[in-house]
């Protein structure tokens, strides 16, 4: 028999056997108990998290030959055949292949026929938000009036494309990206009946770079089995995926908590080996400083979402709440910098080492791998600084011929005049308009100085690439170098190949060699295709209310007993 892979495999029949989703489960199984069906359901989210699986699953309890129900018997020839894709009676279409408005039409022209075999006949539509504005016209008219034995089931990765006209026709339900912690027990019970040796870290690590979809948690899977060569390692997990050992950030904590400096020195080089990316090990950093303050605070608060409570527990023990206010406030630059720096790993060291030199008892006592001799220099301006209580004036060396102002508690003793003879101007480096332009080359993206909106619009990529490019959102930009986020609601037809397409069409506009890096996350501002969808909807606003305010347009409704075809009006963004 051929080897099914897990993620088709492994697809719940059930919704007992479904991850998380308990929101839309309990209100389908609810509405299949108490026989309170509707005629169109649509079913939004990201790629993975079980669109079109609760839409399968839908239509077995519609058409179990044992009954509408929620629990469908998975014997019977409907069941089965559904399972199996060969049911006559459900339809299922991909929107993304089938666009076109003659398509729609050819599809709907048997919905008047009552189904073959089964209860309903199913339309199973996925990705339909890729239909033309004329195909959603097509249907349109089925979903105000459909025939009683039709449902229509549509799967849809962006339902900000779909008509208003269309949504409010259905039952929406929104799928959640799925928790680590959902991911790693379903992928326990998967291996467990695979029977394949695991350990629970490197399913950690799946979850994590599964991002909520359960599809990519169990393909990552796959790859892992044959990786490690029917075994499932932390290890050759970390090395398959090629994302930073997450269990490092722990070790360095740990060795910050020791104020152990020489073992931190070891781990930065330890990690050095593997080329990490440092920015995602900041990040994970930053996460972990916040689960140790929750741990300060709210100690019942602390979960185990991300698999690592007791050692949050552990090391919050540890450290002060000061200590690790600091570390945050310092990590949080460290990543700021990490952008502009053109060594990452110099700014990632640093910003360790910044937190190892500058904890509060490190500062005051100046000890350092146990070494209890004081820095004569640091302790000896801190306790001046804390034992002054009265101004006292400060003399200027001879020797020193730059006067230093010295700020004391309560005051600031002015400095000493001193005859300008003693001083050789140095003269002030000459500002260059292509030195200013390096200097401006290297900041983070300003929204005020930057129109990123123009930029994209004025390249001209089209496609998928230019969708993609279309919903993003510069992180951070210097003179060759696009840091780029994109929407993770867009993200369903993302892959490496575009970011190469969008630095090539931005190269060519801006006539030097740029180079696009691509992440998937939440986007918090505008992008440029909601900005245009945004500044659409109000330049058709504003067409509308000088129509309607038009003196001679009414004069003509009011004399011939006209009506206005809204449909005509189009706007040009």
């Amino acid at each position: 028999m051929a080897y099914q892979v897990l993620a088709r495999k492994w697809r719940p029949k059930n919704f007992s056997e479904m991850a998380g989703q308990t929101h839309v489960l309990q209100t389908l199984i609810h509405a299949l108990e108490n026989q309170r069906l509707h005629h169109a359901y649509l079913f939004t989210g990201t790629r993975g998290v079980g669109k079109t699986t609760v839409a399968r699953i839908l239509a077995r309890c519609l058409n179990c030959e044992k009954g509408i129900t929620a629990t469908p018997c998975g014997q019977c020839d409907a069941c089965r055949e559904i399972s199996e894709g060969r049911f006559i009676d459900l339809i299922e279409v991909d929107a993304a292949s089938r666009t076109k408005v003659e398509d729609t039409r050819e599809l709907l022209e048997n919905v008047q026929y009552a189904p073959a075999r089964g209860r309903f006949k199913v339309y199973l539509i996925d990705e339909v938000h890729m239909l033309s504005s004329h195909s959603f016209n097509a249907l349109l008219k089925t979903l105000e009036e459909p025939p009683a034995h039709v449902k229509f089931l549509l799967a849809t990765t962006d339902p900000q494309k779909l008509p208003v006209t269309v949504l409010s026709r259905c039952l929406q339900f929104h799928l959640k990206n799925l928790s680590p912690a959902q991911i790693v027990a379903y992928l326990q019970s998967v291996l467990i009946a695979e029977q394949i040796e695991f350990d629970e870290e490197a399913l950690w690590q799946l979850a994590r770079a599964a991002a909520g979809s359960m599809r990519d948690a169990l393909t990552l899977l796959d790859q892992a089995i044959s990786f490690g060569a029917g075994k499932v390692e932390s290890v050759s997990v970390a090395s398959l995926l090629g994302t930073p050992d997450f269990t490092l950030i722990f070790l360095l904590i740990e060795a910050l908590a020791s104020r152990n400096g020489q073992e931190l020195v070891r781990l930065l080089g330890l990690a050095a080996e593997n080329n990490p990316d440092y920015q995602r090990l900041l990040e994970h950093m930053l996460s972990v400083f916040y689960r140790m303050t929750l741990a300060h605070v709210l100690p019942d608060a602390v979960d185990n979402s991300e698999g690592d409570r007791e050692r949050v527990l552990a090391l919050a023990a540890r450290l002060s709440p000061e200590d690790v206010q600091l570390y945050y406030q310092i990590c949080l630059q460290a990543l700021q910098e990490l952008v502009i720096s053109p060594n990452r790993k110099i700014s990632f060291d640093m910003g360790l080492l910044r937190m190892l030199a500058f904890s509060p008892d490190i500062f005051m006592s100046g000890q350092l791998n146990g070494d209890q001799k004081k820095k004569p220099e640091l302790i000896s301006l801190v306790e001046a600084t804390a034992s002054v209580e009265t101004p006292k004036p400060v003399e200027v060396p001879k020797s020193v011929e730059a006067p230093i102002p010295v700020e004391i508690p309560g005051s600031v003793e002015p400095p000493k005049p001193v005859e300008t003879s003693k001083f050789v101007e140095t003269p002030k480096p000459v500002e260059t308009p292509d030195a200013m332009a390096k200097i401006e080359a290297i900041r983070p993206v300003e929204s005020e100085t930057f129109d990123w909106y123009s930029l994209v619009s004025k390249c001209n990529l089209t496609g998928i690439s230019g969708n993609i490019l279309w919903n993003c959102v510069p992180a951070a930009i210097t003179a060759d170098n696009y840091q780029l986020t994109l929407d993770e609601q867009q993200s369903a037809l993302f892959s490496a190949d575009h970011a190469a397409i969008i630095g090539a069409a931005l190269s060519d506009y801006l006539r030097r060699e740029i180079r696009v890096e691509i992440t998937i996350g939440q986007v918090l501002s505008e992008t440029p295709a909601t900005r245009r969808r945004r500044e659409k909807a109000e330049a058709m606003q504003a067409l509308h209310k000088r129509f309607y305010e038009d003196h001679g347009v009414m004069a003509l409704v009011a004399g011939f007993d006209a009506t206005i075809d809204q449909e005509s009006f189009t706007v040009k963004i």
